[in-house]
């Protein structure tokens, strides 16, 4: 895939995030750097503009890796959250930054810590906060 799809990002979500990266382990520092890069590339808007279609914190979001041909329902959370969240996918995990600010139809390219590239497809959103009026999370 030549070109990331365009993402966008809470404003919220955003601040949260980049608090997170300055403070992450070295063990998360390359994912941490994908991260990043994610916010610097997305369009950061106000949590009551977000569209009801896009992948932001807490979302619970179907998505099919079409290299294993496996489709998964996650929530997307921070990584304090995992043990709470019994089908969470931290966004500190490749495949996390990699949903964050994604549309619903969007395909993505990611490179796991093993090396391999995986392909992503979003399915749906089966909650995201802002369409459901939990704007501060």
């Amino acid at each position: 895939m030549a070109t990331l799809p365009s993402i966008i990002i809470n404003r919220l979500d955003a601040e949260r995030l980049e608090r997170l990266i300055d403070r992450v382990a070295a063990a998360d520092r390359q994912v941490a750097e994908q991260l990043e890069d994610e916010l610097e590339r997305g369009e950061v808007v106000e949590p009551h503009e977000v569209p009801a279609d896009i992948v932001s914190m807490n979302s619970r979001v179907e998505f099919t890796d079409l290299t294993r041909q496996q489709t998964l329902v996650r929530t997307l959370v921070y990584p304090h959250a995992l043990p709470d969240q019994q089908d969470g996918l931290s966004v500190l995990a490749p495949l996390g930054a990699a949903l964050l600010g994604l549309k619903v139809g969007s395909l993505i390219e990611w490179r796991l810590p093993d090396g391999s590239l995986h392909e992503v497809r979003i399915e749906a959103l089966h909650y995201q906060p802002e369409s459901a009026g939990d704007l501060h999370r």
